[in-house]
Order: structure tokens, then sequence, then C-alpha cells
């Protein structure tokens, strides 16, 4: 479970919270560490510029990949940036068989300045660090893994987007890659990272989301993986979203798997909940939620503003009786990819409630992104240069 007390307001209550606030070196100084092998078919460049005028959210890739490979002999090796390319796998690569796998997600950002830059990368890379550590994989040093980060974006640095609301999305990921039938911790393992210039999350931008509440289904269990970013925890939830589109709704929103009557989060984003008096709560990390780099980063800013914020449990009861009394004004979800989006429905087994209120959250927003765009002071260090200005 992670380190952290219920109702504190210390932000640096979490170990990913405190692996954060550590320096990294800058880009200059850990650029190399993946040396380039340059693509030798780019996209030209202008089937690049019609992709870029027309950004979605994951449907394109860049030139090239990060990778690396870690045996149990050796440790990691093999470290470079790649012609982004498709793999070569056994079928009986252990990953497919038994799931051994965790991802990150993270954004560049350009400024008007040309420079590019990125998001608390640190928090990110102990993330993934504390992900391989519950799915029984080799952690990666901090400062290589953000070292991937600036190789692979300096070698794709003409994808990265320039239009508001879009950053290139970079999603490190590490897997099983062994050819073995057993269930033991794989003895090889791969690490990419690959880079896919995306628009907004949600094709409406700002625009209120619906929720389908789950109650026959569960994201995750105590002492499962709910914690870890791996795909087994995705995969989960893409039932229950089938049944919120279903219902109409946009995303699920799943309860807690032991009284089964508690909020948790999204299928992929934490939640947040704003009382009419100004009040933030957010549900406590209790080991099934998983710790957002976004949610670490409201959490703070809310705070220093003055604003109560507490991390507790909510009860699906309780919300759904502050929505009627009141008492509650906003709710919204928070994540890298959609960064943030006001929540405007509540649809469940038995109830169907509307929610009108969105000033907060629409500050958190514009706070937040100007800071990501360079439009804004970043009193808290959070961006990290990967590219320099044009000169």
């Amino acid at each position: 479970m992670p380190e952290t007390d219920a109702t504190s307001n210390d932000f640096a209550s979490t170990s990913l919270a405190r692996a954060a606030e550590v320096p990294v070196p800058e880009a200059d100084a850990i650029a190399g560490r993946f040396p380039l092998t340059a693509n030798p078919s780019p996209v030209a460049e202008d089937e690049r510029a019609v992709v870029l005028a027309n950004l979605h959210f994951g449907d394109y890739f860049t030139d090239h990949m990060a990778h690396a490979r870690w045996t149990e002999a050796e440790g990691w090796g093999d470290y470079g940036v790649v012609p982004y390319g498709n793999l070569s796998l056994s079928p009986a690569t252990a990953v497919l068989h038994y799931g051994q796998e965790i991802f990150e997600g993270i954004k560049a950002y350009r400024h008007d300045d040309g420079s590019v830059w990125t998001f608390r990368p640190r928090y990110n890379a102990a993330r993934f660090n504390a992900s391989a550590r519950r799915m029984a994989l080799p952690g990666l040093v901090e400062e290589d893994f953000v070292a991937s980060l600036v190789d692979l974006v300096r070698a794709d640095v003409a994808w990265v987007p320039s239009g508001q609301g879009e950053s290139l999305y970079l999603r490190p990921f590490a897997f099983a890659s062994e050819a073995f039938l057993g269930v033991r911790p794989s003895k090889i393992v791969d690490y990419y990272v690959i880079a896919s210039p995306s628009g907004s999350y949600f094709s409406n931008g700002l625009e209120p989301i619906s929720i389908w509440v789950s109650t026959e289904y569960h994201r995750a269990g105590r002492g499962g993986t709910g914690a870890a970013k791996t795909g087994g925890n995705y995969a989960s939830s893409l039932l229950p979203q089938r049944e919120a589109y279903a219902q109409g709704c946009d995303q699920v929103c799943f309860l807690d798997d032991v009284l089964q009557e508690n909020l948790e989060e999204l299928g992929g984003m934490n939640i947040m909940v704003v009382d009419a008096d100004g009040t933030v709560r957010t549900p406590r990390l209790t080991g099934t939620i998983l710790e957002g780099s976004t949610r670490s980063a409201i959490i703070r800013m809310l705070r220093d503003s003055g604003r109560t914020v507490i991390e507790d449990t909510i009860s699906l009861a309780e919300l759904l009786a502050g929505i009627e009394s009141g008492c509650v004004s906003e709710i919204f979800a928070c994540g890298t990819a959609a960064v943030v989006v006001p929540l405007g429905r509540l649809k469940g087994e038995g109830f169907d409630v509307r929610i009108e209120g969105n000033e907060v959250t629409r500050h958190i927003h514009d706070r937040l992104t100007s800071i990501q765009a360079g439009r804004a002071e970043d009193p808290y260090g959070w961006m990290y240069q990967l590219v320099s200005p044009r000169s």
C-alpha cells in the first residue's frame, strides 16, 4: 500500500511524490545514452505535415523508438534509438502467456520558442520502477529512463506538434521477452519507448463526459496489481467499458472490491469531487488505485493555493446524496492523456444524475495546461527541457 496518510496535507506523503522532487540532470548531460541509428526511410515531410494537421490520440507513430534489453546474466544493455518497426517475437514469448508487462504515459510539449519540454519525468520514472517491482521485472535507472525520452524526442523533434492541446505522447514500456512456458519471472526483458503525435484525448475537449458506475466489475483487488501500471488492469476494464458505451456513457467508474460501495477510479483516470464549500476530495490510495502524476500535481497546486484537499473514502451513496442536496458542486477526472475533464453525468443501476458545475475544473485545467505549454510560470520546477529553443 502507498505510504500516505488519508487526510494528510503533506504533499510529499508518498514515495512517488518524494522521488519526483529529486532533480534530474539537464538533458544535455544525459543525452546520447541511447545512441541513434537513423531510420533510412523516414516518413516524408509532406506526409508528416498531413498527420500533424489532423491529430487524434494514439493513431500515428514517429520514425524511431528507444530500446534497451535486460538479461539476468548481464543486466541492462543494448541502449539505442532505432528505426520504428514491427517486433519479431516467438509464439512462446512469456508476455503473451503470463502478461508480465508494464508501461507509462508522458507527454512532450512544444513551446512558442520552439523548445520542447516534458512534465515531471522523474515521477514517471519512479512509478515505472514501482510497477516493475510489483510485476517482478527489473527496474531501470531513473536517469536512463529520462535519457531514453531525451534521445527519442531529439531524434523525432519534427514530430512534436505545436497546436493548442497537442503534444507528442510518449509510451515507455517493458515486457517479458524470453521464450518459454512456465510460471516464473522472465530472464530477458525488453524496454521500448514509442512516440505518437496526439491531439486531445476527448474530441470535445473540456465538454463534460458521462460516467457509468459499474457495480458488477472491479478494476483491481486488494493485494493485486491495481497500483501498478500494467496492461492487465486495462484489459479487465474493457468489458465494463463496453457496458458503459451500451449505456450511452463515455467512461466507466469502478467501486472498491471489498464493500463494493466506495469510489476508486475510472478506467484510466483518477477522480476528484468538489464540494460546495470549495473542498476537493479524492479517494485515498489503498493499493488498488493507480497514483497519477496529474492527480499528485493537482493536489499540490490546490493546497498551495489555500484550498482544502482531502484524500479519504468517498462512498457512492454519499456522493449521490451530495449531488442531490447541492453539497457536491463539481466532479472531474484527471490523467496524463486527458489532463482534466469535467464529469457531467453519473449513471448506474437505479440512478442517473447530472452535475452542472465546472468552474474549479476549468481553473485547474487552465492553470496546469498553461504551465505545461509554457504560457505560465512553473513555480514547482515540474517542466523539464528536452530540446533547446530554435537558434
